[in-house]
């Protein structure tokens, strides 16, 4: 254990420093925060390289006494508040964050399970996390991603995961027109969301599918659309209203 005050201290620099994604990807690290995450992170065994607590929090029992019993396993370093809420990345902070590193990059797809989900330029970190969360909630347990979209160990993405970073395999695609035409040699449909169908979520087979969830704005690349074996709609089942759907950018009235 030991206690840092300044913020010239240069693991302070390092820490502060993982906000940004260059370094997240020269070091292969990336910050987690907050009681759940890292509790979350213990239990399923991530690859913890230190624990930051504000010395606070520990005074106050804000953290749980059975969390603590495990996060005194790990190399923990103590700051006090002024320092942790430099680090902090939320407006509330709970006092407690921690490095991680970076599963194994991967590269090899699983052809076993019969729906995989493709990412094509997704830009929002909320709904990106939103989607590794709905991934790892229905059994999935990996994700393409496309060089162009968010980083996946944004701050407010890992955050908004809800622990499902620590489970998902996040395979970074450098040509997803390539990987996808490798995927259909594996006898896998493409599904693109896209405005040029009346077939919805709720019309289709998938068995053996990749799905492919395009950009907010611009929806999936023309060039994938025509890659496609079929399209689809996601309606929001809801009163008549006006929306807009940020995998395949349509605006419609339900």
């Amino acid at each position: 254990m030991q206690r840092i005050t300044s913020k010239e201290n240069e693991f302070i620099k390092h820490v502060k420093k993982l906000g940004d994604k260059k370094y997240r990807d020269i070091t292969n690290l990336y910050v987690i925060e907050g009681i759940k995450l890292v509790s979350e992170a213990i239990q399923e065994q991530a690859q913890i390289k230190q624990i930051i607590l504000c010395d606070d929090c520990e005074k106050n029992a804000v953290i749980p006494k059975d969390l603590m019993y495990e996060i005194a396993k790990y190399e923990c370093v103590y700051v006090p508040e002024k320092i942790f809420k430099y680090l902090s990345d939320v407006q509330t902070p709970q006092g407690i964050l921690a490095i991680v590193e970076k599963t194994s990059k991967a590269t090899q797809i699983d052809y076993s399970q019969d729906i995989i989900v493709v990412l094509d330029n997704l830009q929002d970190p909320g709904n990106l996390g939103t989607i590794l969360r709905t991934v790892d909630s229905i059994g999935l347990t990996q994700i393409i991603v496309s060089n162009q979209t968010a980083d996946c160990y944004n701050p407010k993405v890992v955050r908004s995961t809800m622990g499902a970073i620590f489970r998902v395999k996040i395979i970074n695609s450098e040509d997803l027109e390539k990987t996808l035409k490798e995927m259909k040699k594996h006898k896998f449909k493409i599904v693109a969301s896209s405005l040029q169908t009346e077939n919805t979520i709720y019309d289709i087979n998938y068995q053996k599918k990749v799905i492919v969830i395009g950009n907010e704005a611009n929806g999936v690349e023309e060039k994938i659309q025509n890659m496609a074996d079929e399209k689809i709609k996601i309606p929001m089942l809801r009163k008549s209203r006006k929306f807009k759907c940020f995998c395949c950018n349509w605006n419609n009235i339900i």
